[in-house]
């Protein structure tokens, strides 16, 4: 079953679409919308690696240049994580690299009859390259923050409701060596609906709060581009900004250039890049902490009967019996079983029979009369009685009176002792 705000959401964008009929149906069809975000978490990452390699044909240069990556690869992850000269790293042969590189990432390649000029990344595992490198354990994380990318162009501002590629620098950007711990959407189902340009100006809090909770985020960081170009296909020029949170709060702006339309994309990597730095900057001077006014802070649940404390469910559940009582002891127990824990009530018939009101068991009630010293057993067809007691009993605990005004107290008397019955005498 779906979440009560998901329900919310979704029973308002099929609203919205009641209302607007086709421009919203234009913005729910998939044919050139959604890209899926890259997961890296599980790997660690180098690039911008450079090789010129020949070989006797273009798959044995491709093959020595991809090697010479992974060697180099490797001595420049590990110069990133201790921060020392690269020419300290340890050298690996390469059957060990082998097991440890995920993949080759080509950024550009050209490729010759003999010779391949490129330049790659390479993606590391980080369970099994973790230990050699010293970073085996997860990189300290924010609090989950929602990306909203904004390409502004044309004097139109547009998120993920078409491909572009400041959506596809984000899919693409791998984030797993940083601490910012980004929330990506698609593009697909409803996300255009509920992440969009317009929606990042709206300062309410009512709207965030279920955006923020449906996407599994704390908070919302806005990654704002936009482009300029001096005529179709020629140079283009972008101002990239960092918002952060319902309001808008700007963290920082620079500018980047491509040469033409064909250097767009890398414009647009080198800025999630560069954006990445921005946040972690100011993640590091401690001024990206989460909204409190945009957590939605659940109400207790109702207090059930059946969720009673555990000593009033273990009273309820003792049952009240009355227990038949025959009494063969020269002396009245009474008085006695009045003081029993769980004796409600005791009523005399005659001076043999009692009918006691007991909430327990027979044989915890007799359990109690012999921790008292009387002398009980179960006679044939399952009579409780009571026979006598060990010694001469004391006086039973005084009963508490009921409340009413006293005179003055006279000194306390003492107790009389019962005595034992009179033995009887022989001649």
């Amino acid at each position: 079953m779906l979440p009560t705000r998901t329900v919310r959401l979704l029973l308002a964008a099929f609203a919205l679409f009641a209302v607007t009929g086709g421009a919203v149906w234009a913005q729910l069809e998939s044919g050139d919308r959604g890209i899926l975000p890259l997961d890296s978490s599980n790997t660690l990452e180098i690039g911008g690696i450079k090789v010129d390699v020949g070989g006797k044909s273009a798959e044995e240069a491709r093959y020595a240049g991809w090697r010479i990556a992974q060697r180099e690869g490797f001595k420049a992850l590990w110069a990133k994580t201790h921060g020392r000269p690269a020419s300290e790293a340890p050298t690996l042969p390469d059957s060990t690299l082998d097991g440890l590189v995920s993949s080759i990432i080509v950024e550009q390649e050209r490729i010759g009859p003999t010779r391949y000029i490129a330049s790659l990344g390479v993606l590391f595992d980080r369970a099994r390259a973790g230990e050699l490198l010293g970073v085996a354990g997860q990189v300290r994380r924010s609090a989950p923050m929602l990306l909203i990318p904004i390409t502004v162009t044309g004097g139109t501002m547009t998120s993920v409701e078409v491909r572009n590629a400041w959506q596809r620098a984000w899919a693409e950007f791998r984030t797993s060596q940083s601490p910012i711990d980004y929330v990506r959407v698609s593009g697909m189902g409803i996300d255009p609906l509920l992440v969009n340009a317009a929606q990042t100006a709206r300062p309410g809090r009512g709207w965030w709060r279920n955006i923020v909770d449906l996407y599994g985020a704390a908070d919302v960081l806005v990654a704002q581009v936009q482009v300029r170009r001096i005529y179709p296909g020629g140079p283009a020029a972008a101002t990239f900004v960092g918002y952060f949170g319902a309001d808008r709060r700007p963290l920082g702006s620079f500018t980047l250039t491509a040469q033409n339309s064909a250097g767009l994309q890398a414009m647009m990597n080198e800025g999630a890049q560069q954006m990445d730095a921005l946040f972690t900057r100011w993640l590091a001077a401690g001024e990206l902490q989460p909204d409190q006014s945009l957590i939605i802070v659940e109400p207790p649940p109702p207090v059930l009967e059946e969720e009673a404390p555990v000593e009033q469910q273990q009273r309820a559940e003792v049952p009240t019996r009355v227990i038949q009582i025959v009494v063969t002891s020269p002396y009245s127990p009474v008085g006695w079983l009045r003081s029993i824990p769980g004796v409600i009530s005791v009523q005399e018939f005659g001076s043999a029979v009692l009918a006691v009101t007991y909430r327990g068991e027979q044989s915890q009630l007799a359990a109690a009369l012999a921790a008292r010293g009387w002398q009980t057993d179960v006679a044939a067809g399952g009579v409780f009685r009571i026979t006598g007691y060990r010694a001469a009993p004391a006086a039973p605990p005084a009963q508490p009176a009921p409340a009413q005004p006293a005179p003055a107290q006279p000194p306390p008397q003492p107790v009389p002792q019962a005595q034992p019955a009179p033995q009887g005498r022989s001649d």
